[in-house]
């Protein structure tokens, strides 16, 4: 009896290894997708509960062995919820090395310069993934309950747009808190690096100035002549008179066209009426823009006008200026409208 029992004992190590082994076989094989799948593991869901749901979706024909290797190597004490991308590389083994890691699916949402944080927050509502929780009354109390934050009546402009990653369940506002922060990051990182004698009091109108450029060229090399009209205007007390303004002003009133009634009609952010910067920025400013109000290019330019190709010229004086609107506005169709830059 006494040689049986050690026997026995001595080919269980030697069974265990065999079973291992034809677990492994078959977990390893991949599992075949013709097109990347996703699964969801649920927070709570236990191995037996993975191994099915993937036995539901065909991604393993044997879940018992998914689950009794999970509870072999320890792994079963280790699944975590979220969402996990299956590629035809995948086998169950490596899908489920995946969730044990919690190496979820990371999506990517790329907001733009130039548009406005209402924008900005229906373009994340749109995307796949991102849980709502914020609206547009929301935003500035949601902004001021960031430490440094509480006292901005606007959360224009302190959106940065850039690329962010996230996955299933990421709130808006948390990405949105990621790009307030790292606009504030930008801001700190190019204030010292400010040309001197610059009209402004704070970093805040050096956002709302940048967003203004922003909002005026999309020509990368042009920012700095832009910010530069604006800034020289600014320290002989001109208006502005900044197109991007009005039309910020307008809100839901703006249809496409500026008329010169709406040139003349106040409003707090319409530089053709206000002296100075307006309150609050009008966009959000990407980098280049707020480096280009940190450093203008002031050359004595204080008028800009469209040439039509999403360029601009420059002049000095008014006569120069009003021969390059006859140029490139007034001959352009009737039917268009007229629009010229700072005068």
């Amino acid at each position: 009896m006494k040689a049986k029992l050690l026997l026995f004992l001595c080919l269980i190590p030697f069974g265990l290894m065999l079973g291992a082994g034809f677990a492994l076989k078959h977990l390893a094989a991949p599992i075949g997708l013709e097109e990347p799948e996703k699964f969801d593991v649920i927070y709570g869901d236990s191995i037996y509960s993975v191994a099915n749901n993937m036995a539901e979706r065909g991604f393993v024909a044997r879940p018992e062995l998914l689950a009794w290797y999970a509870r072999f190597t320890g792994m079963a004490e280790q699944i975590t919820a979220g969402e996990y991308l299956v590629t035809k590389e995948d086998s169950p083994l490596t899908l489920l090395e995946k969730i044990v890691q919690h190496n979820v699916h990371f999506y990517k949402v790329t907001l733009i310069e130039g548009w406005t944080a209402k924008k900005a927050l229906n373009y994340l509502h749109s995307k796949e993934g991102i849980a709502a929780t914020l609206d547009a009354d929301s935003l500035v109390p949601f902004l001021n309950n960031i430490k440094g934050f509480e006292n901005y009546k606007s959360i224009e402009g302190w959106i940065f747009p850039a690329t962010y990653r996230y996955s299933k369940g990421t709130t808006d506002a948390q990405i949105i808190r990621k790009a307030v922060i790292k606009m504030r990051d930008e801001l700190d990182k190019y204030w010292p690096k400010r040309a001197k004698g610059l009209p402004y009091t704070d970093k805040y109108q050096v956002l709302t100035m940048a967003s203004i450029i922003e909002k005026e060229t999309g020509q990368h090399g042009e920012r700095d002549q832009i910010a530069g009209v604006f800034v020289t205007r600014l320290k002989q007390k001109m208006r502005l008179q900044a197109d991007p303004t009005v039309i910020y002003g307008m809100g839901d009133d703006y249809n496409g066209n500026i008329t010169v009634s709406d040139l003349r009609r106040y409003t707090p952010f319409n530089t053709y009426k206000i002296k100075g910067l307006p309150p609050t920025p009008i966009a959000l400013p990407g980098s280049a823009s707020i480096q280009a109000a940190l450093n203008p290019l002031e050359n004595g330019m204080v008028y800009f006008v469209a040439k039509g190709d999403g360029s601009h010229t420059f002049s000095k004086d008014l006569d120069t200026h009003n021969k390059a609107v006859r140029k490139y506005q007034i001959e352009r169709k009737s039917n268009q409208p007229y629009r010229s830059k700072p005068q």
